[in-house]
C-alpha cells in the first residue's frame, strides 16, 4: 500500500512536468519553432480545429516559419487565426502560403519572458509540493488507523520526500535551459 502511495506521487508529479514542458515549448524564444502554433484555433468550416490539422508547418530559415494550408479556401482564416492569437506576430499571406517573420528579441522582452517563464516554472514547483503534501496527508490517515507502522511511515515519507526533490529538480531544468535559449536567441 506504501509503494502505491510513492507511486501515484510520482506519476503525479511526472504530469505536472509534462505540463511544464507544454508551457515552455509555446513561449517564444527568438527562433522559428513550429511548437509555438500549437495553441493556434483556426475556424475550418465553423469548427475551430488546431492550425497542424489544416496546414504544415516548415521552418525554411532560422527565424521563419511557412505555413501551407491544405486547402487553400483556408488561407485567411488561418491568416485571422494567427493574427487573434497573443503571440504578436504578423503573417504575410502571398496567395498560397502564409510566412511568419520571427522577430528578433528585444532586451526588454527577453526580461519579460524569462519573467514568465519563472512564473511557470513557481507553478509547477506548486503543484509538485501539493502532490507531496496530499501523498503526505494520506500517510497520516493511514497512520491514525494503523494501516501502517511509525517506521514505514518514516520511510514512505522518506521516499516522497526523494521523488519530490527529483522533481523539483528537473523543474528547475527545465526552466534554466528555457531561459538560456530565451537569453542566448
Amino acid at each position: 500500500m506504501t509503494n502505491k502511495a510513492v507511486s501515484k506521487a510520482k506519476e503525479n508529479m511526472s504530469k505536472s512536468i509534462d505540463v511544464l514542458r507544454k508551457e515552455l515549448a509555446n513561449i517564444r524564444a527568438g527562433k522559428a519553432n513550429a511548437s509555438i502554433l500549437s495553441n493556434v484555433k483556426v475556424s475550418y468550416y465553423g469548427t475551430d480545429v488546431p492550425l497542424n490539422q489544416v496546414a504544415s508547418i516548415n521552418i525554411p530559415e532560422a527565424r521563419v516559419l511557412m505555413i501551407t494550408p491544405y486547402d487553400k479556401s483556408s488561407l485567411d482564416d488561418i491568416e485571422h487565426a494567427i493574427n487573434s492569437s497573443d503571440l504578436g506576430l504578423n503573417p504575410a499571406n502571398d496567395g498560397s502560403v502564409i510566412r511568419l517573420v520571427i522577430p528578433q528579441l528585444t532586451g526588454e522582452r527577453r526580461k519579460e519572458i524569462a519573467k514568465q517563464v519563472g512564473k511557470e516554472a513557481e507553478e509547477s514547483r506548486i503543484a509538485v509540493r501539493n502532490v507531496r503534501r496530499e501523498a503526505m496527508d494520506d500517510l497520516k490517515k493511514q497512520l491514525k488507523a494503523n494501516e501502517v507502522t511509525e517506521d514505514e511511515f518514516h520511510d514512505v515519507e522518506d521516499q516522497v520526500q526523494k521523488v519530490t526533490d527529483s522533481a523539483i529538480a528537473d523543474v528547475d531544468k527545465l526552466a534554466a535551459a528555457k531561459e538560456k535559449e530565451i537569453t542566448e536567441g
